[in-house]
């Protein structure tokens, strides 16, 4: 049976389009605009350019995800200006399609969503993640970076007798980044299970309260 590899490029596509229908959900954008917020909002995104973007943005429209409205976006300072030297900005806006298809990549949670480049994408929008889908995109991520200590952690016992200072130095500072982060994500994946239990007691509470309703009859003097 011939297994399908996936690319890094095609991978990374995959997350572009996630992290614009996730931006496009919020407003309607022009490319510019869109551009700056993957640059300053999403970290992952910082070397991206507009002639990549492009490219995603156009095949965006194709599937029908979304739409592109000629004219200046409202948030545009420079909207007033004349357009008689330069072109109108295209705003894109996300079709209820875009919508359902975003609703369907939030709700995906294999592998690729604990991979560096991609969690951290995941992560910037689980304000609009389901508490059960971020848990198992902690826990995965946690899982995968437990796996990535323990082999740095072997390999450091194999070789550091014969690793100079600076080079065991520079393993050492990878192996704490990945503790921090694994101490970091215990503390998450800790305060979603709290969030998870008083829910669940409100809902006790509140299922207790309808079973005591109407209240008794019998009553005291």
């Amino acid at each position: 049976m011939r297994t399908e590899v996936v690319s890094p490029v095609s991978r990374r596509s995959g997350i572009l389009e996630f992290a614009v229908l996730g931006l496009l959900r919020e407003s309607p954008m022009h490319g510019y605009e869109l551009r700056k917020r993957l640059n300053t909002s999403l970290g992952v995104f910082r070397a991206f350019s507009y002639g990549s973007l492009y490219p995603c943005l156009k095949t965006l429209v194709q599937q029908g995800w979304l739409a592109e409205e000629p004219g200046h976006h409202p948030a545009d300072p420079r909207a007033a200006a004349p357009l008689s030297n330069r072109r109108a900005k295209i705003v894109y806006r996300l079709t209820a399609e875009g919508k359902e298809r975003f609703e369907e990549l939030l709700d995906q949670t294999g592998p690729d969503a604990w991979e560096d480049e991609h969690f951290g994408v995941r992560f910037a929008f689980f304000g609009q993640t389901s508490r059960d889908v971020r848990m198992r995109v902690l826990e995965g991520r946690r899982s995968r970076l437990e796996e990535r200590l323990a082999k740095m952690r072997a390999s450091m016992a194999r070789t550091r007798e014969k690793l100079d200072a600076y080079t065991l130095e520079l393993q050492r500072h990878g192996m704490e980044s990945v503790e921090r982060e694994v101490r970091w994500l215990n503390e998450l994946i800790e305060s979603e299970r709290e969030g998870r239990d008083q829910r669940d007691q409100r809902d006790d509470r509140d299922l207790t309260r309808e079973r005591e309703w109407p209240p008794s009859d019998d009553t005291t003097t």
